[in-house]
């Protein structure tokens, strides 16, 4: 066996758990983070609904609007992918968030956005790994072995 062959085979004994968690984790704080800038205590900051009618405008919807929605989701959305509950949906919403950012807000930080996208389409196409709720409760059983994927 080659020493590449047996790294390889070394690193593929690495728990699908811990990763799937990783890739959970990280995207989730960030949006986390970005959603904590955007309030103080329960009111949405005035500097949020500045940079909503100015530097975040959107042309679909009002930037009242996506100012709440933003906001709820960077808050909602992080919290339910970290427990791994609803996390399919949840990373979903993240990546549609993503592509709203990267389209309409800062194309230029393709990426970053790029890295965030990878992590939830993981998490998307493969599930949240056995550490989460919705393994727990079985709200997860689709997964790469039960969706015909090898």
């Amino acid at each position: 066996m080659t020493p590449l062959a047996a790294l390889n085979r070394r690193v593929a004994l690495i728990p699908d758990a811990p990763v799937a968690l990783a890739l959970r984790l990280f995207p989730a704080l960030v949006f986390w983070q970005s959603g904590r800038t955007k309030v103080e205590g329960f009111a949405i900051k005035d500097s949020t609904w500045f940079l909503f009618q100015h530097e975040y405008a959107l042309p679909l919807i009002p930037s009242d609007l996506a100012a709440v929605l933003a906001t709820l989701a960077e808050h909602l959305l992080p919290v339910l992918l970290i427990l791994g509950l609803c996390t399919r949906l949840s990373a979903l919403g993240l990546l549609a968030m993503t592509a709203v950012i990267q389209v309409f807000v800062y194309p230029s930080a393709w990426v970053t956005h790029g890295l965030w996208a990878a992590a939830l389409l993981a998490i998307a196409a493969r599930g949240p790994g056995r550490w989460s709720v919705d393994h727990l409760i079985g709200l997860d059983r689709i997964g790469p072995d039960r969706a015909g994927r090898a």
